[in-house]
């Protein structure tokens, strides 16, 4: 018989597995929870390894574990502040705009990132109208996953999914037209229909272009190459040179892998179910301090999490596979 997990563990699992539940009783024997704990777990709960700033936040729910204080994590940058990452993400949509108002690709003078613009839309190939629908709800999801121009809470700003739907950690397909495409049906079906010849750690596998637009987020470590894919993809170009990486989607070519490989021995060390050896990073042992319930509690649970996004349990590599309903396939 299996468990449902509790809602901290919704960023990594589905099920509660036996070192789950064990760090559950760890919790139950610690309750109440004082101030301060739900906050740092539920720092936990958020973390991604696929965001290009997961480094720093592990970094950061270490060091406020140690402290027990709550100023660090996700989402605490100053406004006003932004990070250059931001204007890799603008500069796309500037240029993804400049060619759907009619600009030639050869003629788009903006670099993204370190490619220049011209590069990555002459993927796109001969314009067509079909083209110029697909290339808008790029820029669409990408505006409404930076809330630019417009803030987070404008009705223009949210991005309507286009085969994904749920919430953040579901998988479930739409099995219809979105009223929001009805004008334009034959264009979403294209696109929902239109297959990626991908891989999927390691596997040859398909990949809807529909899926991977809703998939393509900015804060993606992979971003400018997995837009590449998406704009080789709208222009005809279906065997990309490199597969399509998402969240829990071709994890395991994450760049710090290694390092969180490291992290996670460090932190069963602290918690007393490793022993230390002369490649325990004795810098993070020191942030730590000295051991707790609390703190084992929850440096166990940063564990748990990180080595289960590293490899999902069998259940999420499935549903990261995203193949498509089987009425998609059937059409296909």
């Amino acid at each position: 018989m299996t468990t449902s997990c509790r809602s901290w563990w919704r960023n990594c699992a589905l099920e509660a597995d036996s070192e789950i539940a064990a760090i559950d009783r760890m919790e139950d024997g610690i309750a109440p929870l004082s101030e301060n704990l739900p906050k740092i777990r539920e720092l936990i709960a958020s973390l991604e390894l696929c965001h290009h700033k997961a480094e720093r936040w592990v970094n950061n729910i270490i060091g406020t574990i140690g402290t027990g204080e709550t100023n660090k994590g996700l989402g605490t940058r100053s406004p006003g502040q932004p990070h250059p990452t931001e204007k890799v993400w603008q500069s796309a949509c500037a240029a993804l705009s400049a060619w759907v108002a009619g600009c030639p690709a050869a003629s788009v003078d903006v670099t993204i990132g370190t490619i220049p613009g011209s590069q990555i839309l002459r993927g796109l190939e001969e314009r067509s109208d079909l083209k110029e629908w697909q290339v808008q709800r790029v820029i669409e999801k990408i505006r409404s996953a930076i809330h630019w121009p417009e803030s987070r809470n404008d009705p223009a700003a949210q991005y309507v999914w286009l085969l994904l739907g749920g919430d953040e950690y579901d998988a479930v397909y739409r099995s219809r037209c979105p009223a929001y495409y009805k004008e334009h049906e034959a264009f979403w079906l294209q696109t929902v229909r239109t297959s990626i010849h991908d891989v999927e750690n390691g596997n040859q596998a398909e990949l809807s272009l529909g899926i991977a637009i809703d998939l393509l987020m900015p804060c993606h470590w992979r971003f400018v190459t997995n837009l590449q894919i998406v704009l080789d993809a709208i222009g005809g170009r279906l065997d990309p040179d490199e597969p399509f990486a998402a969240c829990g989607r071709n994890i395991s070519l994450v760049p710090i892998r290694d390092r969180m490989e490291a992290v996670c021995n460090a932190l069963k060390v602290f918690c007393g179910t490793a022993e230390s050896d002369e490649k325990t990073d004795r810098e993070l042992l020191a942030q730590l301090g000295q051991p707790s319930e609390a703190k084992k509690w929850l440096a166990a649970s940063l564990e748990k999490t990180i080595r289960l996004q590293l490899d999902p349990p069998a259940e999420l590599r499935a549903m990261s596979a995203l193949a498509g309903p089987e009425w998609l396939k059937a059409e296909r």
